[in-house]
């Protein structure tokens, strides 16, 4: 299973972007799904996640910018992120634990990356 994460770029300060996350087949279907990022010489950090029944939880510095879902098959993962700031400048990465036809059939798959940055 490879995820495809896209969407990043460049923004000024207060916009939005929506990342997408995306399995290389559309068999397979994000069980539960999270978004982290990572900024050079720092640890990556968990930036939002849901899980099997939909429940969602946030970073506390993204909470009230940033929404995860997942469109109705399952199939790709969002990250809806608005009133961006400077400081969440990094590389974002989507991470699943997949599932074909409701069996889980493996976790922790990572995507390769996208950028995103915020700046005037």
């Amino acid at each position: 299973v490879q995820l495809q994460a896209s969407g990043g770029g460049l923004v000024q300060p207060g916009g939005s972007l929506r990342l997408s996350c995306a399995a290389s087949r559309d068999i397979y279907q994000f069980d539960a799904a999270a978004w982290y990022r990572q900024v050079p010489g720092k640890q990556r950090e968990l930036v939002a996640s849901i899980t099997t029944d939909g429940s969602t939880d946030y970073l506390d510095s993204v909470k009230g910018r940033f929404t995860i879902s997942r469109n109705t098959a399952k199939t790709t993962v969002y990250l809806q992120m608005n009133g961006l700031k400077p400081e969440d400048t990094a590389v974002y990465y989507c991470n699943g634990d997949m599932e074909i036809a409701g069996i889980r059939i493996g976790m922790n798959y990572w995507g390769q990356g996208t950028l995103v940055t915020v700046s005037s």
